[in-house]
């Protein structure tokens, strides 16, 4: 088959490869580490959007919208912010291209210099909090609730689609309050909408945590996330919220008058998920014959396939789809009739199999003589004829069922790969193996470092809703005491 995907077993990376480009998600473009994202895959990634963005506004947070460019001196106000992002900024020197006096096409117009070299953003905590300087004055001004929709750009050595690119997708969160208290609530708020989302929308399990301080957001005085195991064992980290104190309204000199007249430094925090949740999706779920999505994610929750010989039987077949669609479509489920006359139905059925449609009807004109219809789920490979009479409401009640299933499979597969690990030799030929070990940690970045140098393993997570271990013990490296197990895993 020209569809054809190499096995997981065989290559998983090259697998990863195949899905992408070969299920119509994405595809590489002229500019090195930069990709394509293609309608298929762009609708996923709107499905994510829409969940989200309706989960944000939920808590009170609103859409807007902050510059691309960046003048290059807000990142000489915040020094440890500045330090995390320099390897990865891309920077604008000039504005204007001019023709080769050579004849040898366009060059950069020297005259054409910027008077202050501008960063494309990597992220915009230091131009938004430019920004609400002139927004914040007194205490009634806060907080600020602020969301935008943007492309980033952090200019990696090493990429692969979704994963690590050049440019990405994502979302960023920025808020301001009166209190640390507030600020950090929010920051534990927005990463539990995440662990929501990932849990009940992607079907994806994962473990909400602090991040170690060698793990943190540059900039951020503490780091929560939401850390999910792929197939092949690696740690994806998903999502991040950050409780950033008050360095950018240091930095930036944002200030509010509280109820007594005093001028207080505002508090913030800032969150983001990215493109790199739908990486997260192929490797948490898919299989050798393709994506497998979870309804909730699915641009097409159920395709239909008509089998026929001749026009009349075509014609009956997809009379009867069409009021299988209507009925569908009104119980709120995107449906496709797969009408097309240059492929047979073998090929069909291969096609949304590798796409990852959660439910595929078939019908034929002894089904329909019959009043019955293939139904095959894409979670579990099988299919079953059914009778027409109550279909939709069956399928309503089918795909509810995969959803969970496509869950409650990944949580099995992830917690069959959680251990403990006590003893420093077995931890190094444990990690290997991939999956997560809960081993203590003495709390110093001096042996979370010397860990993550002999094994590349890396503390995922200091856990706070699920495999929380807080018992005493010593340090799996150092030997000194310990009074928490936290999750190590060699991550993407």
């Amino acid at each position: 088959m020209a569809k054809e995907i190499t096995s997981r077993s065989e290559n998983y990376s090259q697998w990863y490869n195949d899905l992408v480009v070969k299920a119509d998600l994405a595809e590489q473009s002229a500019v090195r580490g930069c990709m394509v994202i293609k309608p298929y895959g762009y609708a996923i990634w709107e499905k994510m959007q829409h969940v989200l963005d309706s989960a944000f506004k939920k808590t009170g947070v609103k859409n807007a919208y902050f510059p691309l460019f960046i003048p290059k001196s807000f990142f000489s106000k915040e020094a440890e912010h500045v330090a995390g992002f320099a390897k990865e900024c891309a920077v604008v020197t000039h504005h204007r291209l001019m023709n080769d006096p050579d004849g040898k096409g366009v060059v950069v117009d020297p005259d054409a210099k910027l008077e202050e070299e501008l960063i494309v953003r990597p992220t915009s905590e230091t131009i938004i909090w430019s920004v609400y300087k002139n927004w914040i004055k007194s205490w009634r001004d806060l907080p600020i609730l602020c969301n935008q929709w943007c492309n980033v750009v952090r200019w990696e050595m090493r990429t692969r689609p979704f994963l690590r690119t050049a440019e990405f997708l994502w979302q960023e969160g920025h808020t301001a309050h009166a209190t640390s208290e507030e600020a950090a609530a929010k920051a534990m708020e927005m990463v539990g909408v995440y662990a929501d989302f990932a849990r009940n929308t992607m079907a994806l399990p994962v473990i909400v945590g602090h991040k170690s301080p060698n793990e943190r957001f540059a900039g951020a005085l503490d780091t929560l996330t939401i850390e999910a195991m792929m197939q092949d064992g690696k740690a994806l980290q998903a999502g991040t919220s950050h409780f950033l104190g008050q360095n950018f309204a240091k930095s930036f000199d944002v200030m509010y008058t509280d109820k007594e007249g005093k001028q207080q430094y505002v508090w913030a925090s800032s969150w983001g998920v990215s493109t790199r949740l739908m990486g997260a999706l192929i490797m948490a779920h898919g299989d050798d014959n393709g994506l497998v999505l979870p309804p909730a994610l699915a641009p097409i929750q159920i395709v239909m396939v008509p089998i026929y010989r001749t026009a009349e039987e075509h014609d009956a077949v997809i009379a009867e789809f069409n009021k299988l669609k209507a009925g569908l479509e009104a119980l709120g489920h995107s449906v496709e009739i797969d009408d097309r006359d240059t492929l047979r139905p073998g090929f069909k059925f291969a096609e949304w199999e590798l796409k990852g449609v959660p439910v595929r009807l078939a019908m034929g004109a002894r089904d329909l003589a019959s009043g019955t219809v293939e139904v095959a789920r894409r979670d579990t490979l099988t299919k079953e004829t059914m009778s027409l009479e109550g279909i939709e409401e069956h399928i309503h009640t089918l795909l509810d069922d995969i959803q969970q299933n496509i869950y409650n499979k990944a949580l099995a597969a992830r917690d069959a790969r959680i251990r403990k690990c006590d003893d420093w030799e077995e931890f190094k030929e444990e990690i290997k193996k991939g999956g997560f070990l809960l081993c203590h940690w003495d709390g110093t970045a001096e042996t979370e470092q010397k860990i993550k140098d002999e094994t590349k393993a890396t503390i995922r997570c200091i856990p706070v809703d699920s495999c929380v271990c807080e018992e005493e013990g010593v340090d799996i490296y150092s030997g000194k005491p310990s009074k928490q197990r936290v999750v190590f895993g060699i991550a993407y």
